[in-house]
């Protein structure tokens, strides 16, 4: 097992501008080394990408908050590389524990500060999250963790890997904590929301997920007091095919036609690849970096993908936010797990296409997804996730934290 820290800090900068305590005061923050801390180098997991950088200037601009309301930074942390990964297993520097898994990956690509959290080591875990990688990391771990809507909380400071779909948030042991620091993060909310009333469980969507799963899972589906609605998400056989331009309205799919689900989760890795490779490409060719299995043959594939294909993914995630515009009104809320089951082993390979047709919606949309604690499957936690519409983190957060 791996110590989920790149490097420790003597923070003595933990302060807020009016020399009161802050709304953190005290609590250790772990920061995902994708993020800037003044004075240190940034690696996004891969010691190539140290080798070519300078250290930081400045800190991130969401370090530079959190430590501003009184968040004590104690080290920054394991990567998954280019945090293009959901396992939590990076080929450099080894697998973060996870100590409510033991033996089992604590999930990507906020590996480092999901396993600091869990283990003791810190209060707050700062992460980011592209394509689940707070939201499968708070699952295998047993922790809470909140994506935020696209674009409410700055990346100004923080290595990208897909610009539209990026958003950086935080991994805690309890609902409080999150809700505490996050409210640090998002700042005023722009208008109030309505509370959450209603939660759509779709049926299309949970006919997904392994039956002990959604065992484990249901149950606090219901515990939350709400009103559950099981209508499908997608009620059109043929979402996802609508760029085609011989397709008949009326006419059925083909055999073998891509599920709704699928067609989603298929756009998404083709936009997040094309993203990747816009972002990276061009330092990739240049400094020749060594990546792991995995994150070699994600950027391979990204570096052939055309413009019909980005062009085809485009009209399908539009399609996805209409979908999240009509069927998360205000007051509801999707409901869904996490994860498709709890931690892999490590040296397993995970079903990354099973995990990603649970988190490429609010991808896609740009909403906000909280993860809480929900279960366990043979012993091993299981995560419930709840997405809303974009802009409504304060509702998802009050649903956790109420007081």
């Amino acid at each position: 097992m791996t110590d989920p820290f790149i490097a420790l800090v003597d923070d003595g900068a933990a302060f807020d501008d009016t020399g009161e305590p802050g709304p953190l005061d005290g609590l250790r923050l772990a920061v995902k080394d994708l993020f800037d801390l003044a004075g240190t180098p940034t690696g996004a997991g891969n010691p190539r990408w140290l080798e070519t950088h300078e250290p930081a200037e400045a800190d991130a601009a969401a370090v530079a908050l959190l430590r501003a309301a009184g968040a004590r930074v104690v080290g920054k942390t394991i990567t998954d590389e280019l945090a293009w990964s959901l396992n939590g297993s990076n080929f450099h520097y080894g697998v973060p524990e996870n100590p409510a898994a033991p033996g089992r990956v604590p999930g990507g690509s906020s590996s480092g500060s999901a396993s600091a959290v869990a283990l003791g080591l810190a209060d707050i875990g700062l992460g980011t999250d592209t394509g689940g990688s707070i939201r499968v990391p708070a699952s295998y771990c047993g922790l809470f963790g909140l994506r935020p809507t696209h674009g409410r909380v700055s990346l100004a400071g923080a290595v990208p890997l897909a610009p539209t779909f990026d958003t950086a948030g935080v991994l805690t042991r309890d609902a409080r904590t999150l809700r505490l620091a996050m409210e640090v993060l998002l700042g005023e909310p722009e208008e109030a929301r309505a509370p959450l009333k209603r939660l759509l469980a779709p049926r299309d969507i949970w006919d997904e997920v392994p039956d002990a799963t959604r065992a484990a899972v249901w149950p606090a589906v219901e515990a939350l007091g709400l009103d559950v609605d099981t209508t499908p998400f997608f009620d059109d056989p043929h979402f996802g095919l609508g760029h085609e331009p011989d397709r008949e309205p009326d006419r059925e799919p083909a055999p073998g036609a891509v599920a709704p689900l699928e067609s989603a989760r298929r756009a998404y890795a083709v936009l997040q690849a094309w993203e990747a490779w816009q972002a990276h490409g061009a330092w990739i060719e240049a400094s020749r970096p060594e990546f792991g299995p995995g994150v070699k043959a994600r950027f391979a594939n990204a570096s052939q993908i055309g413009s019909a294909e980005v062009t085809g993914a485009q009209r399908v995630r539009s399609g996805v936010v209409a979908l999240v515009r009509d069927r998360l009104p205000a007051g509801t809320a999707l409901a869904i797990p996490a994860a498709p089951g709890p931690a892999p082993l490590i040296g397993e390979e995970p079903d990354r296409e099973a995990i990603v047709r649970l988190t490429c919606i609010a991808g896609l949309s740009g909403a906000p997804g909280l993860a809480l604690p929900a279960g366990e499957v043979e012993a091993l936690p299981v995560g419930l996730q709840l997405v809303a519409a974009p802009g409504s983190d304060e509702v998802l957060l009050a649903l956790a934290d109420p007081h």
